[in-house]
């Protein structure tokens, strides 16, 4: 038994564009004039963007179309994406990703992000050359907690899931793992708040310890 696939997910594990989406999302419900508390904003984590659109329409009784408000949204987060100073790649993210691919394992990404979102964190952190595929979330009919997404991945990958692992940061994403029966290592950061990592195989708050050597005597 050995490792053969990791299957990433994106935000909070490879950059943190976190801070981006909140920015982008509360330019967005101050130009449709809402109120979104802290809980509410928070209940969106890991969500794709029309059902955290949709859930906006529904409760603030909005006119607007899930269209219009991802269009909304999306042109801040753009704004934000090329112009924040502070965005950057997750610390020893790349290293490690570079340490994977060295050692012959294919790489995945299953994100809920949209694939304009994925694609332009590949492009502007060159990340294309170490990944032998990539899923976005909004493309596939359940979101995480479902484990559609990953089950997907491991297909892509082409090993079977008991040699596959799953990076992820969020109580949804970790369920969607668990629920799809790979194994999950939980990253735990400075900016992670109320996340649940129960269900998570291990938890990492330092990249260098899902190196291969360090991992290996779990597959």
């Amino acid at each position: 038994m050995s490792l053969k696939a990791v299957l990433f997910d994106m935000d909070g594990v490879i950059v943190d564009t976190e801070p981006l989406h909140r920015k982008a999302y509360f330019k967005t419900f101050n130009q449709l004039g809402i109120e979104v508390s802290e809980e509410l904003y928070t209940s969106f984590t890991g969500a794709s963007t029309r059902k955290v659109c949709e859930t906006l329409i529904q409760k603030f009784n909005l006119s607007q179309t899930f269209e219009e408000i991802a269009g909304i949204k999306r042109a801040h987060f753009k704004d934000y994406f090329y112009h924040d100073e502070e965005f950057d790649l997750i610390l020893g993210v790349r290293t490690l990703i570079q340490h994977y691919y060295e050692n012959g394992i294919t790489l995945i990404l299953a994100s809920s992000a949209t694939m304009t979102t994925i694609n332009m964190v590949f492009e502007k952190f060159e990340l294309e050359k170490y990944f032998s595929g990539k899923i976005s979330g909004a493309d596939l009919k359940e979101s995480k907690p479902h484990p559609e997404i990953f089950m997907k991945a491991a297909e892509m990958a082409g090993k079977p899931i008991e040699n596959c692992m799953v990076i992820e940061d969020s109580t949804n994403g970790i369920l969607a793992a668990h629920r799809a029966n790979i194994f999950c290592a939980a990253y735990k950061s400075l900016h992670t708040h109320n996340q649940d990592y129960t269900l998570a195989n291990i938890i990492v708050s330092d990249y260098s310890e899902l190196e291969v050597d360090k991992i290996s005597k779990f597959f």
